[in-house]
Protein backbone atom coordinates (compact mmCIF):
# COMPACT_ATOMS: atom_id res chain seq x y z
CA UNK A 1 0.00 0.00 0.00
CA UNK A 2 1.43 3.36 -1.07
CA UNK A 3 1.13 6.69 0.74
CA UNK A 4 -1.25 8.07 -1.91
CA UNK A 5 -3.62 5.16 -1.34
CA UNK A 6 -3.57 5.85 2.39
CA UNK A 7 -4.36 9.52 1.76
CA UNK A 8 -7.53 8.51 -0.08
CA UNK A 9 -9.03 7.81 3.34
CA UNK A 10 -11.14 10.98 3.90
CA UNK A 11 -10.33 11.37 7.61
CA UNK A 12 -6.60 10.75 7.16
CA UNK A 13 -6.56 13.17 4.21
CA UNK A 14 -8.23 16.05 6.07
CA UNK A 15 -6.27 15.54 9.28
CA UNK A 16 -3.05 15.44 7.24
CA UNK A 17 -3.94 18.78 5.64
CA UNK A 18 -4.69 20.27 9.06
CA UNK A 19 -1.38 18.93 10.33
CA UNK A 20 0.45 20.38 7.34
CA UNK A 21 -0.87 23.88 8.00
CA UNK A 22 -0.61 23.93 11.79
CA UNK A 23 2.84 22.31 11.95
CA UNK A 24 4.18 24.72 9.34
CA UNK A 25 3.00 27.61 11.49
CA UNK A 26 4.57 26.17 14.63
CA UNK A 27 8.03 25.83 13.12
CA UNK A 28 7.65 29.11 11.26
CA UNK A 29 7.41 30.94 14.59
CA UNK A 30 9.98 28.72 16.34
CA UNK A 31 12.79 30.47 14.45
CA UNK A 32 11.37 33.82 15.50
CA UNK A 33 11.29 32.78 19.18
CA UNK A 34 14.92 31.62 19.30
CA UNK A 35 16.20 34.46 17.10
CA UNK A 36 14.37 36.93 19.35
CA UNK A 37 15.90 35.71 22.61
CA UNK A 38 19.38 35.57 21.03
CA UNK A 39 18.94 39.17 19.86
CA UNK A 40 17.90 40.16 23.39
CA UNK A 41 21.14 38.66 24.78
CA UNK A 42 20.01 35.26 26.13
CA UNK A 43 22.76 33.05 27.55
CA UNK A 44 23.20 29.29 27.08
CA UNK A 45 20.94 28.36 30.00
CA UNK A 46 18.10 30.63 28.87
CA UNK A 47 18.30 29.17 25.36
CA UNK A 48 18.27 25.62 26.75
CA UNK A 49 15.36 26.40 29.11
CA UNK A 50 13.37 27.91 26.26
CA UNK A 51 13.95 24.73 24.21
CA UNK A 52 13.04 22.58 27.22
CA UNK A 53 9.89 24.50 28.22
CA UNK A 54 8.20 23.66 24.93
CA UNK A 55 8.67 19.96 25.67
CA UNK A 56 7.90 20.04 29.39
CA UNK A 57 4.06 19.88 29.20
CA UNK A 58 4.09 16.38 27.73
CA UNK A 59 6.17 15.31 30.73
CA UNK A 60 4.32 16.91 33.65
CA UNK A 61 0.80 16.72 32.22
CA UNK A 62 0.90 13.22 30.70
CA UNK A 63 -1.55 11.55 33.15
CA UNK A 64 -4.04 14.41 32.74
CA UNK A 65 -3.64 14.50 28.95
CA UNK A 66 -4.34 10.78 28.63
CA UNK A 67 -7.54 10.95 30.68
CA UNK A 68 -8.82 14.00 28.76
CA UNK A 69 -8.16 12.28 25.42
CA UNK A 70 -9.98 9.12 26.52
CA UNK A 71 -12.98 11.15 27.77
CA UNK A 72 -13.56 14.08 25.37
CA UNK A 73 -14.79 13.93 21.76
CA UNK A 74 -11.81 14.26 19.41
CA UNK A 75 -13.18 17.04 17.19
CA UNK A 76 -14.35 19.18 20.10
CA UNK A 77 -11.00 18.75 21.86
CA UNK A 78 -9.06 19.60 18.71
CA UNK A 79 -11.05 22.80 18.20
CA UNK A 80 -10.35 24.00 21.75
CA UNK A 81 -6.64 23.22 21.46
CA UNK A 82 -6.23 25.08 18.16
CA UNK A 83 -7.90 28.17 19.67
CA UNK A 84 -5.49 28.04 22.61
CA UNK A 85 -2.54 27.87 20.22
CA UNK A 86 -3.80 30.93 18.34
CA UNK A 87 -4.16 32.94 21.55
CA UNK A 88 -0.74 32.04 22.95
CA UNK A 89 1.03 32.71 19.64
CA UNK A 90 -0.40 36.22 19.44
CA UNK A 91 0.77 36.72 23.03
CA UNK A 92 4.41 36.34 21.92
CA UNK A 93 4.11 39.82 20.39
CA UNK A 94 4.12 41.24 23.94
CA UNK A 95 7.75 40.21 24.52
CA UNK A 96 10.11 43.09 23.74
CA UNK A 97 13.11 42.39 26.02
CA UNK A 98 14.78 39.61 27.97
CA UNK A 99 13.18 41.06 31.09
CA UNK A 100 9.90 39.44 30.00
CA UNK A 101 11.36 36.05 29.07
CA UNK A 102 9.39 34.52 31.96
CA UNK A 103 6.15 35.61 30.23
CA UNK A 104 7.43 34.07 27.00
CA UNK A 105 8.03 30.79 28.82
CA UNK A 106 4.53 30.78 30.35
CA UNK A 107 2.93 31.42 26.95
CA UNK A 108 5.17 28.81 25.36
CA UNK A 109 4.31 26.29 28.08
CA UNK A 110 0.55 26.78 27.52
CA UNK A 111 0.86 26.60 23.73
CA UNK A 112 3.03 23.51 23.98
CA UNK A 113 0.51 21.92 26.35
CA UNK A 114 -2.18 22.33 23.71
CA UNK A 115 0.15 21.09 20.99
CA UNK A 116 1.17 18.01 23.01
CA UNK A 117 -2.43 17.14 23.75
CA UNK A 118 -3.39 17.58 20.10
CA UNK A 119 -0.55 15.36 18.95
CA UNK A 120 -1.40 12.61 21.47
CA UNK A 121 -5.08 12.82 20.50
CA UNK A 122 -4.23 12.29 16.83
CA UNK A 123 -1.91 9.36 17.55
CA UNK A 124 -4.66 7.84 19.71
CA UNK A 125 -7.24 8.33 16.96
CA UNK A 126 -5.28 6.71 14.12
CA UNK A 127 -5.25 3.10 15.46
CA UNK A 128 -8.99 3.41 16.07
CA UNK A 129 -9.75 4.04 12.39
CA UNK A 130 -6.98 2.18 10.51
CA UNK A 131 -4.92 -0.97 11.10
CA UNK A 132 -1.81 -2.82 9.91
CA UNK A 133 0.00 -1.42 6.87
CA UNK A 134 -2.52 1.43 6.70
CA UNK A 135 -1.59 2.47 10.25
CA UNK A 136 2.13 2.18 9.52
CA UNK A 137 1.70 4.41 6.46
CA UNK A 138 -0.39 6.89 8.46
CA UNK A 139 2.35 7.18 11.10
CA UNK A 140 4.96 7.70 8.40
CA UNK A 141 2.81 10.28 6.58
CA UNK A 142 2.40 12.09 9.89
CA UNK A 143 6.19 12.04 10.37
CA UNK A 144 6.85 13.17 6.80
CA UNK A 145 4.41 16.07 7.18
CA UNK A 146 6.11 17.04 10.43
CA UNK A 147 9.49 16.92 8.71
CA UNK A 148 8.28 18.81 5.64
CA UNK A 149 6.85 21.53 7.86
CA UNK A 150 10.00 21.53 9.96
CA UNK A 151 12.07 22.08 6.80
CA UNK A 152 9.88 24.61 5.03
CA UNK A 153 8.70 26.29 8.25
CA UNK A 154 12.22 26.78 9.58
CA UNK A 155 13.59 27.95 6.23
CA UNK A 156 10.75 30.34 5.39
CA UNK A 157 10.48 31.38 9.04
CA UNK A 158 14.16 32.23 9.13
CA UNK A 159 13.82 34.40 6.01
CA UNK A 160 10.63 36.08 7.26
CA UNK A 161 12.13 36.77 10.68
CA UNK A 162 15.28 38.19 9.12
CA UNK A 163 13.47 40.48 6.67
CA UNK A 164 10.16 41.32 8.45
CA UNK A 165 10.79 40.81 12.16
CA UNK A 166 9.48 38.63 14.98
CA UNK A 167 5.99 40.12 15.33
CA UNK A 168 5.14 39.47 11.68
CA UNK A 169 6.18 35.84 12.06
CA UNK A 170 3.88 35.44 15.08
CA UNK A 171 0.93 37.02 13.25
CA UNK A 172 1.42 34.74 10.23
CA UNK A 173 1.58 31.76 12.59
CA UNK A 174 -1.75 32.70 14.23
CA UNK A 175 -3.34 33.08 10.78
CA UNK A 176 -2.22 29.59 9.78
CA UNK A 177 -3.76 28.11 12.94
CA UNK A 178 -7.00 29.90 11.99
CA UNK A 179 -7.00 28.20 8.59
CA UNK A 180 -6.57 24.85 10.37
CA UNK A 181 -9.65 25.65 12.49
CA UNK A 182 -11.73 26.26 9.35
CA UNK A 183 -10.61 22.91 7.90
CA UNK A 184 -11.48 21.17 11.15
CA UNK A 185 -15.08 22.38 10.89
CA UNK A 186 -15.51 20.18 7.80
CA UNK A 187 -14.08 17.02 9.39
CA UNK A 188 -16.67 14.21 9.40
CA UNK A 189 -15.71 11.75 12.08
CA UNK A 190 -17.88 8.98 13.50
CA UNK A 191 -16.42 6.81 16.23
CA UNK A 192 -17.92 4.25 18.52
CA UNK A 193 -18.46 6.01 21.83
CA UNK A 194 -16.38 4.44 24.59
CA UNK A 195 -18.08 5.11 27.91
CA UNK A 196 -15.78 5.52 30.92
CA UNK A 197 -17.74 5.26 34.16
CA UNK A 198 -14.68 5.31 36.42
CA UNK A 199 -13.58 8.49 38.15
CA UNK A 200 -10.58 10.38 36.78
CA UNK A 201 -8.48 9.09 39.66
CA UNK A 202 -9.51 5.51 38.96
CA UNK A 203 -8.77 5.95 35.25
CA UNK A 204 -5.34 7.25 36.17
CA UNK A 205 -4.64 4.27 38.45
CA UNK A 206 -5.93 1.77 35.88
CA UNK A 207 -3.83 3.28 33.11
CA UNK A 208 -0.70 3.36 35.27
CA UNK A 209 -1.24 -0.24 36.39
CA UNK A 210 -1.78 -1.34 32.78
CA UNK A 211 1.55 0.24 31.79
CA UNK A 212 3.50 -1.31 34.66
CA UNK A 213 1.97 -4.75 34.10
CA UNK A 214 2.87 -4.79 30.39
CA UNK A 215 6.68 -4.81 30.44
CA UNK A 216 6.89 -5.16 26.66
CA UNK A 217 5.07 -1.85 26.16
CA UNK A 218 7.30 -0.19 28.75
CA UNK A 219 10.45 -1.32 26.93
CA UNK A 220 9.02 -0.14 23.60
CA UNK A 221 8.30 3.25 25.15
CA UNK A 222 11.90 3.50 26.34
CA UNK A 223 13.17 2.58 22.86
CA UNK A 224 10.96 5.27 21.31
CA UNK A 225 12.20 7.78 23.92
CA UNK A 226 15.75 7.34 22.61
CA UNK A 227 14.70 9.47 19.65
CA UNK A 228 14.64 12.39 22.09
CA UNK A 229 18.43 12.46 21.71
CA UNK A 230 17.80 14.18 18.37
CA UNK A 231 16.36 17.23 20.17
CA UNK A 232 18.88 19.58 18.58
CA UNK A 233 17.10 22.97 18.98
CA UNK A 234 19.43 24.26 21.70
CA UNK A 235 22.49 22.79 19.98
CA UNK A 236 21.59 24.36 16.63
CA UNK A 237 20.98 27.75 18.28
CA UNK A 238 24.35 27.59 20.07
CA UNK A 239 26.13 26.57 16.86
CA UNK A 240 24.51 29.48 15.02
CA UNK A 241 25.43 31.92 17.80
CA UNK A 242 28.95 30.74 18.67
CA UNK A 243 30.32 29.22 15.45
CA UNK A 244 28.48 30.51 12.41
CA UNK A 245 27.31 34.09 13.09
CA UNK A 246 30.42 35.51 11.41
CA UNK A 247 29.46 33.58 8.26
CA UNK A 248 25.67 33.96 8.21
CA UNK A 249 23.04 35.80 10.29
CA UNK A 250 21.75 33.81 13.29
CA UNK A 251 18.09 33.54 12.05
CA UNK A 252 19.29 32.34 8.65
CA UNK A 253 21.74 29.86 10.17
CA UNK A 254 19.04 28.40 12.44
CA UNK A 255 16.60 28.26 9.55
CA UNK A 256 18.94 26.57 7.05
CA UNK A 257 20.46 24.08 9.49
CA UNK A 258 17.01 22.92 10.53
CA UNK A 259 15.76 22.97 6.95
CA UNK A 260 18.52 20.62 5.76
CA UNK A 261 17.98 18.32 8.70
CA UNK A 262 14.24 18.25 8.13
CA UNK A 263 14.74 17.57 4.42
CA UNK A 264 16.58 14.44 5.49
CA UNK A 265 13.79 13.55 7.92
CA UNK A 266 11.28 13.86 5.11
CA UNK A 267 13.34 11.97 2.52
CA UNK A 268 14.47 9.00 4.60
CA UNK A 269 11.17 7.04 4.79
CA UNK A 270 10.86 6.86 1.01
CA UNK A 271 14.13 4.90 0.83
CA UNK A 272 14.41 2.89 4.05
CA UNK A 273 10.85 2.35 5.32
CA UNK A 274 10.57 -1.11 3.72
CA UNK A 275 13.95 -2.13 5.13
CA UNK A 276 13.07 -1.46 8.77
CA UNK A 277 11.49 -4.32 10.70
CA UNK A 278 12.01 -6.16 13.97
CA UNK A 279 15.08 -8.01 12.71
CA UNK A 280 16.87 -4.95 11.31
CA UNK A 281 15.86 -2.16 13.69
CA UNK A 282 19.15 -2.26 15.65
CA UNK A 283 21.16 -1.56 12.49
CA UNK A 284 19.26 1.68 11.96
CA UNK A 285 19.75 2.80 15.56
CA UNK A 286 23.46 2.22 14.95
CA UNK A 287 23.42 4.17 11.66
CA UNK A 288 21.59 7.02 13.39
CA UNK A 289 24.34 7.25 16.00
CA UNK A 290 27.16 7.12 13.45
CA UNK A 291 25.45 9.83 11.39
CA UNK A 292 25.32 12.17 14.40
CA UNK A 293 28.99 11.50 15.20
CA UNK A 294 29.91 12.32 11.56
CA UNK A 295 28.02 15.62 11.88
CA UNK A 296 29.96 16.39 15.06
CA UNK A 297 33.31 15.85 13.32
CA UNK A 298 32.37 18.22 10.46
CA UNK A 299 30.80 21.06 12.49
CA UNK A 300 33.91 23.20 12.02
CA UNK A 301 32.63 24.25 8.57
CA UNK A 302 29.07 25.54 8.18
CA UNK A 303 28.50 24.34 4.62
CA UNK A 304 30.20 20.94 4.94
CA UNK A 305 28.31 20.31 8.18
CA UNK A 306 25.02 20.65 6.30
CA UNK A 307 25.89 17.55 4.25
CA UNK A 308 26.70 15.48 7.33
CA UNK A 309 23.60 16.80 9.08
CA UNK A 310 21.50 15.43 6.22
CA UNK A 311 23.02 11.99 6.86
CA UNK A 312 22.36 12.36 10.61
CA UNK A 313 18.68 13.06 9.98
CA UNK A 314 18.09 10.47 7.27
CA UNK A 315 17.11 7.62 9.63
CA UNK A 316 15.23 9.53 12.35
CA UNK A 317 11.71 9.66 10.91
CA UNK A 318 11.54 5.95 10.15
CA UNK A 319 12.89 5.05 13.60
CA UNK A 320 10.32 7.34 15.21
CA UNK A 321 7.32 6.05 13.22
CA UNK A 322 8.23 2.36 13.45
CA UNK A 323 8.80 2.37 17.24
CA UNK A 324 5.51 4.28 17.60
CA UNK A 325 3.75 1.64 15.51
CA UNK A 326 5.05 -1.14 17.77
CA UNK A 327 3.54 0.63 20.79
CA UNK A 328 0.17 1.21 19.07
CA UNK A 329 -0.09 -2.42 17.98
CA UNK A 330 0.72 -3.71 21.46
CA UNK A 331 -1.84 -1.50 23.31
CA UNK A 332 -5.52 -2.31 23.88
CA UNK A 333 -7.95 0.28 22.49
CA UNK A 334 -9.48 1.02 25.90
CA UNK A 335 -6.12 2.24 27.23
CA UNK A 336 -4.80 3.80 24.01
CA UNK A 337 -5.10 7.46 25.06
CA UNK A 338 -3.36 6.95 28.38
CA UNK A 339 -0.56 4.76 27.00
CA UNK A 340 0.07 7.14 24.09
CA UNK A 341 0.19 10.00 26.59
CA UNK A 342 2.69 8.14 28.77
CA UNK A 343 4.74 7.36 25.67
CA UNK A 344 4.82 11.04 24.76
CA UNK A 345 5.77 11.81 28.38
CA UNK A 346 8.85 9.59 28.21
CA UNK A 347 9.73 10.90 24.75
CA UNK A 348 9.47 14.52 25.81
CA UNK A 349 11.33 13.82 29.05
CA UNK A 350 14.15 12.55 26.87
CA UNK A 351 13.89 15.74 24.78
CA UNK A 352 13.95 17.99 27.87
CA UNK A 353 16.89 16.10 29.37
CA UNK A 354 18.78 16.39 26.08
CA UNK A 355 18.09 20.13 25.81
CA UNK A 356 19.19 20.78 29.40
CA UNK A 357 22.29 18.60 28.97
CA UNK A 358 23.27 20.62 25.88
CA UNK A 359 22.76 23.94 27.68
CA UNK A 360 24.56 23.07 30.91
CA UNK A 361 27.38 21.17 29.20
CA UNK A 362 28.02 24.19 26.95
CA UNK A 363 27.83 26.53 29.97
CA UNK A 364 30.44 24.42 31.78
CA UNK A 365 32.81 24.64 28.82
CA UNK A 366 32.27 21.33 27.02
CA UNK A 367 32.86 21.81 23.25
CA UNK A 368 29.74 21.56 21.10
CA UNK A 369 31.46 18.87 19.04
CA UNK A 370 31.93 16.69 22.14
CA UNK A 371 28.30 17.21 23.15
CA UNK A 372 27.16 16.06 19.71
CA UNK A 373 29.39 12.98 19.79
CA UNK A 374 27.91 11.94 23.15
CA UNK A 375 24.40 12.16 21.66
CA UNK A 376 25.53 9.89 18.83
CA UNK A 377 26.90 7.32 21.27
CA UNK A 378 23.49 7.31 22.96
CA UNK A 379 22.03 5.72 19.81
CA UNK A 380 24.80 3.11 19.66
CA UNK A 381 23.88 2.08 23.21
CA UNK A 382 20.20 2.00 22.18
CA UNK A 383 21.05 -0.47 19.38
CA UNK A 384 22.47 -2.87 21.96
CA UNK A 385 19.48 -2.29 24.25
CA UNK A 386 17.14 -3.26 21.38
CA UNK A 387 19.12 -6.45 20.75
CA UNK A 388 18.65 -7.42 24.40
CA UNK A 389 14.93 -6.53 24.20
CA UNK A 390 14.43 -8.56 21.01
CA UNK A 391 16.11 -11.60 22.53
CA UNK A 392 13.99 -11.51 25.71
CA UNK A 393 10.60 -10.10 24.62
CA UNK A 394 10.06 -10.61 20.86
Amino acid sequence: MRYLETLKHPIIARLSLIQLISYFGTWFSQVAIFSMIVAYGADEITIALTAAISMLPAVVLAPVIGIIIDRIDFKKLMMILLMVEISMTLGFILIDSLEYVWILMILLFIRSSASSMLFSAEMTLFPKIVKGKMLKNTNEIHSIIWSLCYASGMAVGGLATYYFGYDTAFIIDAFLYSVAVLLLLGLKLTLEKVSHTDSNWQMFKNGFHYLLSHKKILHLILLHAALGLTSFDALVTLLADFKYKEIIAVPLAIGWINAIRALALMTGPFFISKLVHKNTLHYFFLLQGLGIILWALLQFDFYISLISLFIAGFFTTTLWSYTYLLIQEETEKEYMGRIISYNDMFFMLSNVTTALFIGYAAKWGMPLQTITILLGFGFILTAFYYLWFKKNHL
